[in-house]
């Protein structure tokens, strides 16, 4: 067994969308700073980033209804939609600046323009839905929506779900071109072939078993070759953790004490395919309805064009489901071991109070694909069950911890977890994640190096023009990055000839 010792700046554990982002921004702002990345896998993005792993949403707000909330004086909360809408913003300058950079090529590779929709059934979803329009039309983030509750109209948009469709009660939906369809598996990979090209060290198939605190103030790690079971020591300055679902035991190693009663409960997903070019052809949008009562918000039923590998096909989902599992790739032991002394309480209250959660997943995991079929037919009512296949997707570990709601609160995001130095920080937690990776990893560079940002926001505001600036404070600077970020990712097609459209409602004659 080697114990080979290796000196650098910044590790990044797991070769995933996050690590991929927060490198490709440090080596921007600090070219001469040296980069290893860790992963255990034998390529990039093989978890939670695959883009078989995920629905490939570019998260804006646009269609996810569990975003805006009515509140109890039944007014839309929109505040959410806003920031999410914003983070994904972030997200598309920085690739944009890459495209310009000519760092990527060709942004056809990971991003294609998909309209985004809400759709839902029933007097009181659609009124809603309705005041859900209404709350969002007065915001320019939310240019160019469309509100529609006739049935020829709907036929027009959606023409696969409403094909056979008995409309016995009130049907409504929202439909904006702007959304965004994203590989993100391909997304990483792409940057990670940037990263080589800077000399990177990229590491595949080498695990992190252990991580400690030297006497200098900086992090050893105790790294494991996969294949050839030699163990190797790497050390760095700055340590981030973005192993998705692994990210906790990881975490837990370190012994940083923020890192303390932090739990994480495992979920599954599964998509129902189709890739039959008849069908796939009868409906090009990404379109959402509403939750089932009961079922936590990554369940949320929705119906997307996914473009892979240049290909369309049809994702329906996501069915969920329990694994103990906190990877794809992982072990059946992860859960239990990831349950220690300072988070025993909470982990224990967690598990109280979601019960019905629970048994929520566990039926899901019970459900014959003929169940799965009746879920599908509330979308495509004529869906054949030859049509369409079973797929399984990449685990979510959401975070659990003690907030002002109580002893084990299940947390539905994302959350950086850092050391008060600055020295270590940890990704934790779910969607709407990879769209919003650029927005999450800047605020890891601003929690981590808050000595570097005043020389660094030149670069960052080049990068991201919106940087420190409020979108909703400047509506001319939305119309631009608009503008510009569509151009270079080559999002505009036909509409860079249209007029850009008015926010409207198409009533039912």
């Amino acid at each position: 067994m080697s114990n080979r010792q290796t000196k650098t700046d910044v590790i990044l554990i797991g070769a995933g969308i996050m690590s991929a982002t927060l490198g490709s921004l440090l080596k921007e702002l600090v070219p001469d700073w040296e980069i290893t990345v860790l992963e255990r896998r034998a390529i990039a993005g093989e978890e939670s980033s695959n883009e078989w792993n995920n629905a490939g949403t570019g998260h804006s707000s646009l269609c996810e209804l569990n975003y805006t909330v009515e509140k109890p004086d039944r007014s839309i909360d929109i505040s959410k939609a806003v920031k999410v809408n914003e983070e994904f913003q972030d997200s598309k300058q920085f690739w944009s600046y890459l495209v310009n950079s000519s760092l990527i090529r060709n942004p056809q590779d990971f991003i294609m323009p998909v309209p985004h929709m809400s759709f839902v059934q029933g007097e009181q979803d659609v009124t809603f839905l309705k005041k859900r329009f209404e709350a969002l039309s007065g915001n320019p983030l939310f240019q160019g929506m469309e509100f529609s509750d006739d049935p020829g109209k709907l036929k027009e948009w959606i023409p696969l779900m409403m094909k056979d469709r008995t409309v016995d009660k009130p049907i409504a939906a929202t439909r904006i071109e702007s959304g965004t369809d994203v590989n993100f598996g391909a997304l990483t990979r792409l940057l990670f072939d940037h990263l080589k090209s800077k000399n990177v060290d990229i590491k595949f198939k080498h695990n992190v078993d252990d991580i400690t605190r030297t006497s200098d103030g900086s992090w050893e790690l105790k790294v494991r070759n996969v294949d050839s079971g030699t163990v190797e020591r790497h050390t760095a300055k700055f340590v981030f953790i973005g192993g998705g679902g692994g990210s906790l035991h990881l975490l837990q190693k370190s012994g940083i004490p923020e890192g303390k009663g932090i739990g994480g409960f495992p979920v599954s997903g599964l998509f129902m395919v189709c890739r039959k070019p008849d069908v796939v052809a009868q409906h090009r949008a990404k379109v959402y309805g509403k939750a089932a009562i009961g079922a936590p918000p990554m369940s949320v039923p929705h119906l997307d064009t996914r473009v892979i590998d240049k290909k369309e096909s049809l994702f329906f989902g996501p069915f969920a489901g329990f694994s103990p599992k906190f990877l794809k790739f992982g072990s059946m032991l992860d859960l239990l071991t990831s349950v220690k002394s300072h988070n025993l309480v909470t982990m224990m209250a967690a598990g109280v109070k979601n019960v019905p959660l629970t048994t929520y997943l566990i039926k899901q995991v019970m459900l014959s694909k003929e169940k799965r079929m009746e879920a599908l037919r509330e979308f495509v009512p004529n869906a054949k069950s030859d049509d369409w296949e079973l797929l399984v997707a990449g685990q979510r570990v959401q975070i659990i911890k003690d907030t002002a709601a109580g002893k084990g609160t299940l947390q539905f995001g994302t959350e950086v977890i850092s050391a008060a130095d600055g020295s270590i920080a940890a990704l934790l937690g779910a969607s709407p994640g990879a769209s919003t990776a650029v927005s999450v990893m800047l605020e890891v560079i601003k929690k981590c190096f808050p000595q570097h940002i005043k020389a660094w926001e030149p670069k960052l505001k080049e990068m991201i023009p919106s940087y420190g600036v409020s979108l909703l404070k400047n509506p001319e600077l939305i119309q631009e990055i608009h503008t510009s970020t569509e151009r270079a990712l080559g999002l505009a097609g036909k509409k860079q000839a249209n007029p850009e459209p008015k926010n409207r409602m198409v009533k039912e004659a």
